[in-house]
């Protein structure tokens, strides 16, 4: 991830790496030119001095000539000194071609005239000095000439120097303006590149803020293609706008089962008809048959009352797995006096897991399902399976019949959410059934006592059907 501020620093990064090029291109160019007049100046006053000098070394030399005093020779060795330094320095230039090779060569001979007519001074031979110092005299104008077309020749090669410097200018201008001009649409373009990818994002939250705030959760997440802050507040905002829909959500579902619940109290209220006497009626049918030697019928009457006491209760009301099973054998007992051998019970619980926590009415409503969509149609060799037992940290509860079996759509409509309407309708025509609780009541009851539980419903047709419940152990 790359944050804003790095992609600012970078931006700055670049622009003073070109502002600092730009200056040392021209920088550089500038010297080079400067380096050059250098030059070219230095050998101009170097030729122009060697003139110079060659001209007192000759005039000290006619001095000692007219006059020769030591003081003389003195002034002329100095002077030839200087001219020989010159010299020197000018034989270190980095070119030297055939007419500077000419011109030391002519010093050379100047200064070799010069001390041969002090020479011949010293020893008086007129004839010789005079000779050698005239030798000198033209040797000096020849150097003079030298210097001039040397200098003239030097004047002329800077010219040429000067038309490429020029245009070696010209190109480090055209670099610089060039690197100037990159700076701008440089910058320009990523000012307007930052900016759009700012303000495009900050839009797109913005309504997506709008669409929250008028209660619609449901509206796509905000994209982005940067991986920078923005893209992290971005998923922190579709984040958030998920849990506050999960939350809306689930406050909904729960409003709805409470609802739910306090509908189901209401109508478990209708048909409680005076329970007391109820079952102080049942409890003397049951006394009578039980004198009369009617057993089978006292057991059924024990049954029903049993049944009938358990369904009347609160129905959120929290109870173990023990009862349920007790429930639902009574239940059994009441349904196999009807069936007779059309139906058997058969039963597989692990002891250990019948003081499980579990809802009301949560088990006897898939029996009833079981007998009324499952084997109410055969005629002979009806099973219903109750597997009761613990995995890991999970109690199964398993309830399985080779009934008819359901296809998937039927399935779906078993579990759905109905209408008020549709549940009334379905309610009644549970004849011959107790509780007149759905599959989808027990789903959300389920639900509402642990979220961590699970409900499943396999089935195909002709094949029965499987209802499996898995609690967490407690």
């Amino acid at each position: 991830m790359i944050k804003i501020r790095t992609k600012l620093l970078i931006y700055f990064v670049a622009v003073l790496l070109l502002v600092v090029l730009l200056f040392f291109v021209r920088e550089e160019s500038a010297r080079q030119v400067m380096e050059l007049h250098d030059e070219s100046s230095s050998q101009y006053f170097l030729l122009n001095e060697i003139t110079k000098v060659t001209d007192q070394t000759f005039q000290s030399l006619q001095i000692y000539v007219h006059e020769p005093s030591d003081d003389n020779l003195v002034f002329y060795s100095e002077d030839k000194q200087k001219l020989i330094d010159l010299q020197a320095e000018y034989e270190k230039m980095e070119v030297i071609g055939v007419e500077e090779k000419n011109f030391l060569s002519m010093l050379s001979s100047f200064l070799e005239l010069t001390d041969k007519t002090a020479a011949w001074v010293g020893e008086e031979e007129i004839e010789q000095y005079s000779y050698y110092l005239n030798e000198a005299d033209n040797t000096a104008n020849y150097i003079h000439e030298m210097t001039l077309e040397l200098i003239n020749q030097e004047l002329t090669d800077y010219q040429n120097v000067l038309a490429l410097e020029d245009q070696k200018m010209e190109s480090t201008k055209n670099m610089g303006t060039a690197i100037f001009l990159a700076i701008i649409i440089g910058s320009v373009t990523f000012a307007i590149w930052f900016s759009n990818g700012l303000t495009r994002t900050i839009d797109r939250l913005t309504g997506a803020a709008k669409e929250i705030s008028a209660g619609n959760y449901t509206g796509d997440d905000v994209v982005v293609s940067g991986k920078d802050e923005l893209k992290i507040l971005t998923e922190t905002f579709n984040q958030m706008k998920r849990n506050i829909l999960q939350s809306v959500n689930e406050m909904e579902e729960k409003a709805r089962l409470s609802h739910l619940l306090k509908e189901m109290e209401l109508k478990s209220l209708q048909n409680q008809i005076n329970p007391h006497f109820l079952f102080n009626t049942l409890n003397t049918i049951s006394k009578m048959s039980y004198i009369e030697g009617a057993e089978k019928t006292t057991d059924l009457i024990s049954s029903v009352s049993a049944l009938l006491r358990y369904n009347i209760g609160v129905l959120d009301r929290e109870t173990v797995l023990k009862d349920e099973v007790e429930i639902v054998r009574e239940y059994f007992f009441i349904q196999k006096t009807r069936f007779g051998d059309r139906v058997a019970f058969h039963q597989n619980i692990d002891e250990a897991c019948l003081d499980t926590p579990i809802p009301c009415l949560t088990l006897q409503p898939i029996m009833e399902n079981a007998f009324m969509h499952g084997i109410e149609e055969i005629a002979q060799g009806a099973e219903i399976t109750l597997h009761i037992y613990q995995q890991h940290d999970m109690i199964n509860i398993d309830i399985w019949d080779n009934g008819v079996g359901m296809d998937k759509e039927t399935i779906n409509h078993l579990l759905g959410a109905k209408t008020k309407v549709e549940e009334s309708a379905q309610e009644n025509k549970r004849v011959g059934h107790s509780t007149g609780i759905g599959m989808r009541n027990v789903m959300d009851r389920l639900e509402l006592f642990d979220q961590n539980s699970q409900f499943q419903v396999q089935s195909e047709l002709g094949k029965g059907t499987k209802v499996s419940i898995q609690l967490p152990k407690k």
